[in-house]
């Protein structure tokens, strides 16, 4: 007897390695399970179908699953807009409002290693999809069997219409961003691309001023060269040495889908994506003016505690997962929104992360501050502390359960007093000297994570070490 591959959303959608369950079938079926969701249960259109956004990434055979999800929406009644060509998960997103849409479905994995491929929801607004949503879209799995119309038949029929998504998002990026101040800027820049679908976007945005822009890894691969498309530094060996050689003034770093961002500093020096968020906070309220909320995550640094303190904005905290952040991000004013992992959003834009437009953002206040990036994390340094971050991934063997709950039962890490447990998102245990160690079980992959911070180096690599240890079934003190 054969079972049916368990199909689950986890913190960015459905994700799953090709040809074991994310198969043609089983897309057919999370492709039925969501029409089911829009015809059911989303506002109606004025008697006309709903219409559904599809866009695809550079992944391998992500426009066959496009275009086997388009042919299933259509044959449920549902009209589609399919991209003509692999883009940004940010620009699947900010097509679904703009053209007036009630979802959009992306064919991603994100920043997943090659083998694996996936499925992202998103809202009218352009965000992620809730637990809700996806909950219900889940309970339609197989409640229908899966229908599809041929390519050429909803073509024909005007039910799937092939789009380019890539234009209005350009023309957005160009305007939100003050070209004019760019322009005559010399500023040496390099953007590594991961060979995702970020690819040469930035140099069209760049397109006629003096910002002297190098690509890598700008072509499609769909194997990554056989690296995970995620921007942690031990996958960029490439662009920290380029850097450091060649002295550009910025490096920037895509994700595989682009919307997470890493950055590096002149010498070769690695700029984690917590960083690159205050930063941006700075320069949106010091040099943009702009006002509200900041959001973090709860493995967010402490740095950003600092920063909204400062410049009297409200903090807000959130599980991890982008979508607690659009959350946030509709129902309030936020200056800024930003993961761990690296994807950020913005004021006065869809309610969803873009590493394309955090890196311009970068790139901008550079030019305001007229000062390289190295300069300015200095500075920022000097008035906030320097904070560090560390972060492991811990795949345990089959079978391990984490006690979480003797975990939460620690009140020394180290030889630091635990002052504040907090557990809404795995556990987080916060030591008097704002050092910190969370432990997480991952939304998106088969492991724990442990992320550390601390006013040294040293203390948050013993934290990560110590992490590691109880995840394990070690210790649970430590001094």
């Amino acid at each position: 007897m054969t079972t049916t591959p368990e199909i689950k959303f986890g913190t960015d959608g459905w994700r799953a390695v090709i040809s074991d369950t994310f198969t043609f079938k089983n897309v057919m079926a999370v492709s039925q399970a969501i029409s089911e969701w829009v015809n059911h249960d989303l506002p109606p259109s004025g008697g006309k179908p709903k219409r559904v956004a599809v866009g695809f990434d550079t992944r391998f055979m992500s426009g066959d699953y496009a275009e086997l999800v388009s042919r299933v929406l259509a044959a449920n009644d549902i009209a589609v807009l399919l991209s003509d060509a692999p883009i940004p998960t940010p620009a699947l997103s900010y097509g679904v409002p703009s053209n007036q849409c009630a979802a959009g479905i992306m064919i991603t994995a994100s920043h997943n290693p090659y083998k694996f491929n996936g499925i992202k929801i998103k809202t009218a607004q352009g965000g992620g999809a809730s637990r809700d949503i996806t909950d219900k879209v889940e309970g339609y799995l197989h409640k229908t069997e899966p229908q599809a119309l041929s390519f050429e038949q909803a073509k024909a029929e005007k039910k799937i219409v092939v789009h380019n998504f890539k234009t209005a998002y350009l023309k957005f990026m160009r305007n939100y961003i003050d070209l004019k101040k760019i322009r005559p800027a010399r500023f040496k820049v390099i953007m590594d691309a991961m060979h995702g679908s970020g690819d040469s976007l930035i140099a069209q945005v760049l397109k006629g001023t003096a910002i002297r822009l190098s690509l890598m890894r700008e072509d499609i691969n769909p194997y990554f060269d056989g690296a995970k498309p995620e921007p942690i530094e031990e996958m960029l060996g490439g662009i920290l040495s380029r850097v450091k050689k060649e002295k550009f003034d910025l490096g920037l770093v895509l994700d595989g889908d682009a919307d997470r961002i890493a950055a590096v500093a002149p010498g070769g020096a690695f700029l984690h994506p917590q960083k690159i968020l205050g930063l941006l906070i700075l320069h949106l309220v010091r040099n943009r003016g702009r006002r509200g909320g900041v959001v973090k995550t709860l493995c967010g640094t402490v740095l950003i505690d600092k920063i909204a303190k400062k410049l009297g904005l409200k903090l807000y905290e959130t599980p991890v997962g982008f979508k607690y952040i659009s959350d946030l991000m509709v129902s309030e004013r936020i200056v800024a929104g930003g993961e761990e992992a690296g994807g950020m959003g913005f004021q006065d834009y869809i309610p969803e992360r873009d590493g394309t437009l955090a890196g311009l953002l970068l790139l901008e206040m550079m030019v305001y501050q007229k000062k390289n990036i190295r300069k300015i994390v200095e500075e920022m340094d000097k008035e906030f502390g320097s904070y560090y971050y560390q972060r492991s991934d811990v795949k345990l063997a089959r079978g391990t359960i984490v006690d979480m709950e003797r975990i939460k039962m620690i009140d020394n890490l180290l030889g630091k007093k635990v002052v504040e447990v907090k557990d809404f998102d795995g556990v987080k245990l916060i030591c008097e000297d704002e050092s910190w160690l969370m432990l997480r079980p991952s939304g998106t992959e088969p492991l724990v994570r442990a992320y550390s911070e601390a006013t040294s180096l040293s203390r948050a690599k013993r934290l990560i070490t110590f992490g590691e240890t109880l995840l394990k079934g070690g210790s649970s003190g430590g001094s």
